[in-house]
């Protein structure tokens, strides 16, 4: 799962906010297994908005995908998201990169995230904790794709 927001909403910085909806996550049935680091990026396509902060995370998830989604959701309102214009500055946005191998197309989630593979402040972030994970359509790894990323190039480590 992916991490991420450029609005500390009413804590002291974007990285105490990320921290505080990591904590949630296993109240939400998800309990993480591993995380990378915070990255810094621009923000797109805007970049005078604020900075962006980013992450990976390997949570356990029971269930199906669609539920996942649900409660990943639900952590996201919990912290003040609205879904609006896409691209707009957030508080909290957490995608759901993959579900194992599983291949997903229908209105409400395709899987796996059909842009992750294209953005370095994602799949730097999943190289660190992940760097030999395979991307279920195409093979190729998260180091790869970290290394070919073609968007957010500007991402780095905290």
């Amino acid at each position: 799962m992916a991490v991420g927001g450029n609005l500390a909403g009413g804590f002291a910085s974007c990285e105490a906010l990320l921290e505080a909806a990591l904590a949630r996550l296993p109240e939400a049935g998800l309990p993480v297994l591993a995380r990378s680091r915070w990255w810094r990026s621009a923000a797109w396509p805007d970049p005078e908005a604020p900075e962006y902060r980013n992450g990976v995370v390997l949570v356990e998830a029971q269930g199906d995908a669609h539920a996942v989604l649900a409660a990943i959701f639900a952590v996201e309102r919990s912290f003040g998201r609205t879904r609006g214009a896409p691209n707009a500055s957030r508080t909290l946005d957490l995608d759901l990169i993959a579900y194992g191998r599983q291949v997903i197309g229908d209105p409400e989630l395709t899987l796996p995230h059909p842009r992750a593979h294209q953005r370095l402040f994602v799949m730097g972030p999943l190289a660190e904790i992940a760097p030999d994970w395979r991307h279920p359509l195409t093979g190729a790894t998260a180091m790869d794709l970290a290394n070919a990323a073609s968007v957010g190039r500007d991402a780095r480590p905290l």
